[in-house]
């Protein structure tokens, strides 16, 4: 069981899924491809295929920067945590070109996003160590096809709940493109 709601970017979504509780613990299903396909097509007007999944592992205080390209839709999870996640529209020829919006998806409260291309996510962790999960529609080819954002990037003014986070050297430099 999944319900989903709309944020202020188009075409980025916010799921929720239920866990079954009891003595023994909890059973989740992250995910349903006909039960997501058809709520993805209804509220986007694309067909999605996720073909690929990966797992990042942080430390509190990590900080990974905006990345994204032009093809690929994303299904993030926190698996284990706590996350403080920006989802950043990328897209020069969109009229919400430089907007962004916030979430704290964490293991207690079930929360997945979907992030349509041209649009960076970056994350920081919350909690003493996360396990964040994504579903991808492409396989990855390699940072040579993504653009990266530097976090902290003036153009786009986003607050973030950190002072020093820990970055990689990527993340602090941006795209040879700024």
């Amino acid at each position: 069981m999944v319900s989903v709601e709309r944020t202020k970017l188009k075409n980025v979504l916010v799921f929720k899924h239920f866990a079954f509780e009891d003595h023994r613990g909890t059973y989740e299903e992250l995910y349903n491809k006909k039960v997501y396909t058809d709520v993805i097509r209804q509220e986007t007007g694309f067909e999605l295929e996720f073909l690929e999944d990966n797992v990042a592992k942080s430390s509190k205080y990590v900080l990974r920067g905006f990345h994204g390209d032009d093809r690929t839709w994303k299904l993030v999870t926190c698996l284990k945590g706590k996350f403080y996640i920006v989802v950043l529209n990328y897209d020069s020829d969109s009229d919400q070109f430089g907007q962004w919006q916030s979430f704290v998806p964490s293991a207690e409260n079930k929360m997945q996003v979907l992030i349509p291309p041209k649009h960076g996510h970056a994350y920081v962790v919350m909690s003493e160590d996360a396990i964040f999960h994504y579903k991808q529609s492409c396989v990855y080819q390699g940072m040579a096809r993504q653009f990266t954002v530097r976090y902290n990037d003036p153009r786009f003014n986003v607050w973030w709940p950190v002072k020093n986070p820990i970055v990689s050297m990527r993340d602090e430099r941006g795209s040879v493109d700024e």
